[in-house]
């Protein structure tokens, strides 16, 4: 699931973008947005598709070790446990499930042979084998192995990982959300029975949250201008051309959020945006913004232009 810092984080990379475009037409930043935000559930599904593909593909290698010229006794007895899988199987038919592959054309004919990959990768785990020799199955102990699959191999092997970043651009920020969400299935799915069990949504709020996401573009931008003179008027003994343009966005949405979002205290806000700082900025970036916003945010209440609805939201 997406949380606010994640949106934030949507945010800014749609207005980075939007700065280093020529069109800088806004319905089609707030698509973009959208289509940032919606990503990460392509991802999730064709996750989830492909743990399918690997217990199919399980049945697959069973009958190809069966058909060879000379099998051994082996090769005849080769196990297909996985492709009966208790969580697998609630899977295979969960009506959210069909729907999101059918919505997100969820297809991994682009890469044929990475659930065989994935498949050579398990027979060689204990945890496999340890799967392999339960006599009777749960659904807890069939998500483990589940679980080991997609922790273990897909997020571990490089291979496998170099496959999801060339399909999907923001990989390495939105993988630790797919980890969330995958979670979130696993600890959801707790019968045999598809409708006994639910996926992990997207979005805590789906219709606040797109909201929010829309209002804060759509208003940094509107004020981005404004905004801009209020930092410069704090960095006089800085070169602006030296500073980040990310800190420049940064500062510019926590405005934003200062002034327009009523709800949403200040500590929040300043917190949000300097730890973002963190990860997608300069090294001196959190101290260097929280200096500033600091200074802004006087002037802001001096002028009543921060009204926050609630007690303690001003702090």
């Amino acid at each position: 699931m997406l949380n606010r810092r994640q949106l934030r984080v949507k945010v800014l990379q749609t207005l980075y973008a939007y700065h280093q475009a020529e069109n800088k037409e806004l319905k089609s930043f707030e698509k973009a947005l959208i289509n940032l935000i919606e990503s990460v559930n392509e991802m999730y599904f064709y996750t989830l598709s492909l743990l399918i593909s690997v217990a199919d593909y399980s049945s697959t290698d069973a009958e190809d070790r069966a058909n060879k010229y000379l099998p051994s006794a082996e090769d005849l007895d080769a196990p297909t446990k996985l492709n009966q899988n208790l969580f697998i199987s609630a899977l295979r038919n969960h009506p959210a499930y069909l729907q999101g592959i059918k919505d997100h054309k969820v297809n991994w004919s682009f890469e044929p042979s990475i659930d065989k990959t994935i498949f050579s990768l398990l027979k060689s785990a204990p945890e496999y084998a340890s799967f392999l020799q339960l006599s009777e199955h749960s659904i807890a102990t069939d998500k483990d192995v589940m679980n080991h699959i997609f922790r273990k191999i897909i997020l571990k092997t490089p291979a496998i990982e170099q496959i999801f970043e060339e399909k999907f651009i923001n990989w390495s920020v939105d993988k630790e959300v797919l980890k969330g969400m995958m979670a979130k299935t696993l600890k959801n799915f707790t019968g045999s029975s598809p409708l006994e069990n639910s996926l992990a949504p997207l979005l805590q709020d789906e219709q606040e949250d797109r909201y929010f996401v829309l209002d804060l573009l759509q208003k940094t931008i509107n004020h981005q201008d404004e905004y801009l003179q209020l930092i410069d008027k704090k960095t006089t003994n800085w070169d602006s051309e030296r500073i980040a343009l990310m800190d420049v966005l940064l500062m510019q949405m926590a405005i934003t959020e200062l002034v327009h979002f009523k709800e949403i205290p200040v500590k929040v806000t300043i917190n949000e945006y300097i730890e973002i700082s963190k990860d997608y900025s300069t090294p001196k970036s959190n101290s260097f913004i929280n200096g500033i916003l600091d200074k802004i945010l006087d002037d802001l209440k001096k002028s009543k232009q921060v009204l926050k609805v609630g007690r303690g939201l001003l702090n």
